[in-house]
């Protein structure tokens, strides 16, 4: 027992020094999600440009952030409240919806695993606070419109850009920002240039909720 109990500490410790180690190389140079890595590993196609903010339609961040985290420049990389009524909401097997800021993506997208748990939010949290400390506001929006998954694949919004509509992520005009910031919550189900009803609905929603006041200072 007591062997069992080195060798989770001493893994424990391993994995804590590989996410110190690479959160901050990630401040620096393109991060590489879990999801990219496992297709990799399995000689799956992945298509992959890191983009800086400065090379991404100002459109396509409003939208982002109204769909996934309306109050990034506010908090600390937990929306505190809306994580209080998910864990209300949740069932026997765990959350049943999101509540997840764009911060605790980005930790569940380069450390963790995709399927919800109790557990992984537990680690989520803290993980998601301690990468919110470390990097600017701007840096965690970058790294996470380069790594957020736009379909089978495609990893990114320069790459989801020049899939889904032969353009940069610069040149995006509005629609098709509410297009693709619409597919983001199941963006194997939901192709921004052939939507659904409800996909539709949900993107010229998005056009109309972008034009309202939100707080996006933390991103200059």
């Amino acid at each position: 027992m007591k062997k069992i109990l080195h060798i989770l500490t001493f893994m424990a410790a391993l994995y804590a020094l590989i996410v110190v180690t690479l959160s901050i190389m990630y401040i620096f140079v393109p991060p590489i999600s879990t999801l990219m890595l496992t297709r990799w590993v399995t000689l799956e196609k992945v298509h992959y440009t890191p983009v800086s903010l400065s090379r991404v339609s100002p459109a396509l961040v409003r939208m982002v952030m109204r769909a996934e985290d309306s109050q990034f420049c506010v908090h600390h990389g937990v929306d505190w409240h809306s994580l209080g009524h998910t864990i209300e909401d949740a069932t026997e097997d765990g959350p049943t919806r999101g509540a997840s800021t764009i911060a605790m993506q980005v930790t569940k997208n380069l450390f963790l695993w995709p399927q919800q748990s109790y557990i992984r939010k537990a680690i989520e949290i803290p993980m998601a606070m301690y990468l919110s400390a470390l990097w600017s506001k701007k840096r965690m929006m970058e790294n996470y419109l380069s790594i957020a998954e736009w379909g089978n694949g495609i990893f990114g919004i320069e790459a989801a850009s020049q899939n889904y509509f032969h353009k940069s992520a610069r040149a995006l005009s509005w629609s098709q920002a509410a297009f693709l910031a619409a597919a983001l919550p199941n963006p194997r189900q939901r192709n921004p240039n052939n939507p659904s009803a409800y996909h539709l609905r949900y993107a010229t929603n998005l056009m109309k909720w972008g034009k309202e006041d939100m707080d996006m200072s933390c991103l200059h």
